[in-house]
């Protein structure tokens, strides 16, 4: 929950905007300004405090415990000018809630973070648990010291500055200076000049009797880990049979380690090869294992095998668990960079820009977001008509476990880039897929309304299309009265194909129908303009230009491309 505190009507006003923007993420708090600062503070993860930055710091500073556990805490000046991360940039989210209250009310977020200034990721901000020296290591990539990264097993990291080398490469020797280790086992991450991210890489199949209490399941796990040298910090998960689902003893241990419970049928279980199968499982619930099954029906390593709790006054065991090592996945996201404008690429989109170590793109499309990319992004480009290779690269860089992104112009699933990839990819990598501003969509929004009913998007390119497909479709969208979008038009080995689609569309409507192109939509060249079937003439579109056709309620209103709802009320005049 977010705070809102304000004090002058200014600051209520801006207030307001933030809790209509946010209505189930924000409480506003009211009374003395003093009083509801300390009330937030211990009732909210994040403040915004609509004061100046000095009052805040007074009133807080008291109140401040634990860079780990204080509130996120932004201010806002009485001019709405500026948002100020003031506390909590990483542990509380200062820094994100800044920019995006930013957003919301067209104020400037001020970060001075030292890692966000520069574009290089917090180390307490890869989603991963950290230990060790923060401070010092983050320093020293600031710096342009060498630091050493042992990755004990592959995982997703984003881009992390040239400085950064694995273990051995150049002069980054392991123990030598500053290090970055990624590993699950139990190691002293306590030490100067050393931090250790937890990967969430281990999976804690459990099984339980019914009743069996919380101290006696979660006191199997962490011993059961603690023997085997590995950390409680990289349990990802929980694991066991559906019938245990709501087994208060399970619940209580994984809300314990703040990790969710995932259940399997008996079915499922019953398929899973174990090296200890037992007979009182089967006769409960219905397989012969729930621990062993539980942690490896989604694959891994086997670290402990089912191990049984021991009871003090020596009566029956109530809980088993067995650990997995799950392998680390690779991830690629395909981004839609939307039209072109920057304002029309979304949050999302740069979000996952950021996030990557690798980017996979077109070199024209590159260009548009280099500057988003944090440093020592690894960029591979190419140019036009190297579709099929950008995909299978990137698919290959994030089966080595890379965090990859494959950008895409408009919305990368339309006539872009998600297609291509998605044939190559297969279920050892995830994917993760962010929508952009397509074409049609762009070009709609200048136009007026053309899309104001049932539309279909047709692309004359018949480099991967044979003609007669292209035709058949654009015949069935004729005679189906849809209005339909022209992506790819005309180039200059193509010609002929829009006339060809123009006259086919020509003899199921009238000559007047309104017809609106739109070339570099959202650009700096941006131009539109609204005619006609008979009026467009084919030798002014080019492969920049988006032609939108409208169907026969299509109207030019003042100007603008209009296709009615076509609701019961218009037809009645109500």
């Amino acid at each position: 929950m977010i705070g809102l505190i304000s004090a002058t009507a200014a600051g209520a006003a801006a207030r307001d905007r933030l809790a209509a923007a946010w209505p189930d993420r924000t409480r506003v708090y009211e009374g003395p300004v003093a009083d509801a600062v300390r009330r937030a503070f211990g009732e909210c993860s994040q403040l915004v405090c609509f004061l100046a930055t000095g009052a805040v710091v007074r009133l807080v500073a008291p109140l401040l415990a634990d860079k780990a556990s204080d509130p996120g805490v932004v201010c806002v000046d009485e001019g709405g000018r500026f948002a100020v991360s003031l506390v909590g940039g990483h542990g509380g989210g200062a820094n994100e809630l800044a920019r995006a209250v930013g957003r919301l009310l067209g104020a400037e977020p001020v970060v001075t973070t030292a890692t966000d200034a520069v574009g290089v990721p917090g180390l307490d901000t890869l989603g991963m648990p950290v230990e060790g020296d923060v401070a010092g290591v983050s320093r020293a990539m600031l710096d342009g010291e060498p630091v050493a990264l042992e990755l004990e097993s592959v995982w997703p990291l984003p881009a992390l500055p040239p400085n950064v080398l694995p273990s051995g490469a150049g002069s980054a020797v392991p123990g030598a200076g500053p290090t970055i280790r990624v590993t699950d086992r139990l190691i002293d991450g306590d030490g100067a000049g050393v931090v250790v991210l937890r990967p969430p890489s281990l999976v804690v199949g459990v099984g339980a009797s019914k009743g069996a209490p919380v101290d006696e399941v979660l006191g199997l796990v962490e011993g059961a880990l603690a023997d085997a040298g590995l950390s409680v910090a990289s349990v990802a998960a929980l694991a066991t049979v559906d019938a245990k689902a709501d087994e208060p003893g399970i619940v209580g241990a994984a809300e314990r380690l703040g990790v969710p419970v995932v259940t399997y049928s008996a079915d499922e279980l019953a398929g899973v090869d174990v090296p200890n199968p037992s007979d009182a499982p089967l006769a409960a619930v219905g397989t012969p294992s729930v621990a062993e099954a539980a942690a490896l029906l989604g694959g891994g390593e086997l670290l402990v095998p089912k191990r049984k709790s021991e009871r003090a006054d020596g009566a029956p065991a109530m809980a088993t668990c067995a650990v997995v090592r799950r392998p680390g996945r690779g991830r690629l996201a395909v981004v839609g960079l939307g039209p072109g404008a920057r304002d029309l690429l979304t949050p999302r989109a740069e979000a996952e820009l950021r996030r990557a170590s690798v980017l996979v793109g077109l070199d024209q499309y590159v260009d548009q977001i280099r500057d988003l990319l944090r440093p020592g992004t690894r960029i591979l480009e190419s140019g036009l008509g190297a579709e099929e290779e950008r995909a299978r690269t990137a698919v290959a860089e994030a089966r080595k476990g890379q965090a990859v992104a494959l950008i895409g112009s408009g919305d990368a699933g339309v006539y872009a880039m998600a297609s291509p990839a998605l044939a190559e990819a297969s279920d050892d990598i995830d994917v993760v897929g962010v929508p952009g501003v397509t074409a049609a969509l762009a070009a709609g929004a200048i136009l007026g309304a053309p899309l104001g009913h049932d539309h279909v998007s047709i692309s004359l390119s018949d480099l991967h299309t044979p003609w007669h497909v292209i035709e058949r479709r654009v015949l069935a969208a004729a005679e189906a009265d849809i209005v339909v979008t022209f992506y790819n038009p005309r180039s200059r080995g193509r010609d002929w194909q829009l006339p060809k689609a123009l006259a086919i569309l020509g003899a199921h409507r009238e000559p007047t129908t309104p017809v609106g192109v739109v070339r570099n939509a959202s650009r700096p060249d941006e131009s539109s303009r609204v005619t006609t079937l008979t009026g467009l003439d084919p030798a002014t579109v080019d492969m920049m230009t988006v032609v939108t056709v409208g169907n026969t309620a299509t109207r030019n209103i003042a100007g603008r491309m209009v296709t009615p709802r076509g609701y019961r009320w218009q037809e009645t005049g109500r």
